[in-house]
Order: C-alpha cells, then structure tokens, then sequence
C-alpha cells in the first residue's frame, strides 16, 4: 500500500483547504498554510480554472486526506454506503466516521487523526472489552472504547485525564477520568463538521 512521506503541509495547500492534519499546530500561527494558501509548485498560483471533473477528483482527495485512507478503501466504503439504505454520500461519511481512529481523534484522545491511528495500532484500547488494534474497525451504536487498563498509568494518558473534554460530537461521549467513552448514536450529516460536498463524489463516483 502507497504511504505518503511528504509534508502533510502540503495536502493542505494542494487541496486549498486545512485538513487540520497535524493536531495543534494546524490552529495556530506556525499552519504553513495561513502562510502560503497557494498550492505547492512553482507554478501553483497561476493555475486554471479547474474543470467539473477536477473539482469532484480534488473533493474525494481532501476526504481521503483527511481521514487518512487510501484509493481502494476509499472505493469499498462508498461501495458499502451505496448498497445501504438512505442517501450515499451521507451514508459514506457516517462510515468514515465510524472508523476507530477517528472515534479516538474525536474523544480527544489523539492529538490528530494520524496519531490515533498509530495509537489503535499499538493496541492501546478496547471495544467492549475487547482489544482492537485495527484503525478501519467500524464502531457501532452502543460500543463502549476504552484506554486499556494496563495503559491507563502511561504518562499519555495520565496528561489527558486533566484536561479539558472540548467539543465533543453528540453522538459521541467520553469521561476522561475513566478514559472510558461510548457511541450513543451513529452520526448524521449535521453531526459531522468537516467541510465535505460528498455529492460531488458520489457524482464521480457515478460516471
């Protein structure tokens, strides 16, 4: 499987958006792109009008950027939105969302989506008392994750019980005393606050 080994920086000003890939620092002055927007090259700026395509390719590239997954998983999870019931593109989002490592990001418990991923690979946390050591495991309703006990005492972990819960998804809560959350719901579109126009990828998609 291709991995990406540039700066992550990059992704954001080749996608023209922030992709918030690198935790704190995407928020505050030292973001590359607060300080170049234009996308990477020598020729970024000066680029073209980008056709109906480029823009439905460029919107399923920053959805893949942003929850960290490649081309052919990308594919299977808007598969598997398609053969659901309701809307597709909301479907697909639902899915990404439920993705272990970005449950993790959301409680906090990661600084970034890249570090939760690398977290659940470690074996750091259960799901229903079970550990799960793998990034794409799909979280259900009901599904309570958990720091494992013999990890609660790292120094880690140890920090994110002081601090504060920020602002937590409603289909989502988390005690950071207990590092102990729970999938109250799964997701709706309004519940997911990544600026995505999953239409446009659908559409791609369709062809």
């Amino acid at each position: 499987m291709a991995t990406y080994r540039d700066s992550k920086c990059r992704l954001c000003r080749r996608e023209g958006a922030k992709l918030f890939l690198k935790g704190d620092r995407c928020y505050s002055s030292k973001c590359a792109f607060e300080k170049r927007p234009t996308p990477p090259g020598a020729h970024g700026a000066g680029r073209k009008k980008v056709s109906e395509y480029g823009l439905q390719l460029r919107e399923k590239q920053k959805t893949k950027r942003i929850y960290g997954v490649q081309e052919g998983q990308f594919r299977k999870y808007y598969e598997m939105a398609d053969r659901m019931k309701g809307i597709t593109g909301e479907n697909m989002l639902s899915l990404l969302e439920r993705r272990l490592d970005n449950v993790v990001f959301r409680m906090g418990l990661g600084g970034s989506r890249a570090q939760a991923r690398q977290l659940v690979n470690h074996a750091h946390f259960s799901v229903n008392g079970r550990t799960v050591n793998i990034p794409s495991y799909i979280v259900k309703a009901g599904d309570v994750i958990a720091v494992k006990e013999n990890r609660k005492k790292d120094k880690y972990f140890e920090q994110i019980k002081t601090m504060k819960v920020g602002n937590m998804p409603k289909w989502l809560e988390f005690d950071p005393e207990k590092l102990e959350g729970k999938v109250l719901a799964l997701p709706a579109r309004e519940d997911i606050d990544s600026q995505i126009a999953e239409h446009m990828i659908v559409e791609l998609y369709s062809k």
